[in-house]
């Protein structure tokens, strides 16, 4: 499965940019695929396994801020594996051809 998520520290001020660094970092340091862009980060695994791995990174913020917004979506196909790559390289298929 596949999780895209997004959380917003809330009542620290306008920038959150370290509160999010430390939730990117519990990603990163949880060794599944994942990728980050501007509005979400994305991770790939197991069900149980990604959603340890969100909840710790809402931990992780709720540790500095008072209130915190997750948003999140989930693209559940079992069996599929590597969908982190291979769904952007179909797209960019398309797109090419």
């Amino acid at each position: 499965m596949i999780v895209a998520f997004s959380i917003t520290p809330l009542g620290v001020g306008e920038d959150v940019a370290e509160y999010v660094a430390d939730a990117v970092r519990v990603v990163r340091e949880s060794g599944l695929p994942n990728h980050t862009d501007a509005m979400f980060t994305s991770v790939e695994g197991e069900w149980d396994e990604v959603m340890d791995v969100v909840k710790r990174a809402v931990a992780t913020v709720e540790a500095r801020a008072p209130r915190v917004s997750l948003v999140l979506k989930a693209d559940v196909r079992p069996g599929v594996t590597d969908a982190l790559n291979s769904k952007v390289e179909s797209l960019e298929r398309h797109l090419a051809g």
